[in-house]
């Protein structure tokens, strides 16, 4: 005879009373930590202790190499384009020693982007080497998606560089060493050393005080 409905609600209510409130969230994160250590074997370089929280999608790890303790919230994107419309690349990713990565970041690569040492990069930060095209009138009767991708040099961001929220860095800039770029800007051109920048496009700031700044 089957047991009325409250019944089975009752008995479901004592069964999950006695399980912990964190054990099936420990098995969660038991199997996302497995499922990196595999994950972590197909990257062309990895340094100790990196670990990118589930989800992370990675695209072509033979050409992204990773310092030591490199770490990531959920949601990153690491995309290496080998070819895209019979055109081929040779896509390099290189992000340096304890480097960290706010939620759901994306760094999009057919040339070269590197990110140096210690640098601290928040959430819903955008990096790209490319774009769709080149803006030009001829090409605008393709949609954008079947542009061919152009790249108009690297991406180089360097050491201790603070990269605040929803920061978009584009093609060809290098931003200096302990540079500070402020939430909601778009990076067009190369950023000095030991300087603020921030706004749509991004503007100098303020200079740091470089006796301020331990190297």
């Amino acid at each position: 005879m089957a047991l009325p409905r409250y019944a089975v609600r009752k008995l479901v209510g004592i069964a999950m009373s006695l399980v912990p409130a964190r054990l099936p969230r420990m098995f969660v994160n038991l199997f996302d930590y497995g499922a990196w250590c595999i994950r972590a074997r197909s990257f062309a370089s990895l340094g100790q202790d990196c670990y990118l929280r589930a989800p992370a999608s990675i695209y072509n790890p033979g050409c992204i190499s990773l310092g030591s303790a490199v770490t990531a919230e959920p949601g990153l994107i690491l995309e290496a384009f080998l070819a895209f419309q019979g055109e081929t690349f040779q896509p390099r990713i290189v992000i340096g020693d304890r480097v960290s990565f706010g939620y759901h970041c994306h760094v999009g690569c057919i040339a070269e982007v590197t990110i140096g040492d210690d640098a601290l990069i928040a959430s819903r930060v955008f990096i790209s080497d490319h774009s769709h095209g080149t803006a030009q009138g001829s090409e605008l009767s393709p949609p954008p998606a079947r542009r061919p991708l152009v790249s108009k040099g690297p991406v180089r961001v360097g050491a201790r560089v603070w990269i605040g929220e929803g920061v978009c860095i584009l093609a060809g800039v290098t931003i200096g060493d302990n540079a500070i770029i402020g939430a909601n800007s778009v990076v067009t051109r190369d950023v000095p050393a030991n300087t603020v920048y921030a706004g749509a496009p991004a503007r100098l700031l303020k200079h740091l005080d470089q006796q301020s700044v331990r190297v």
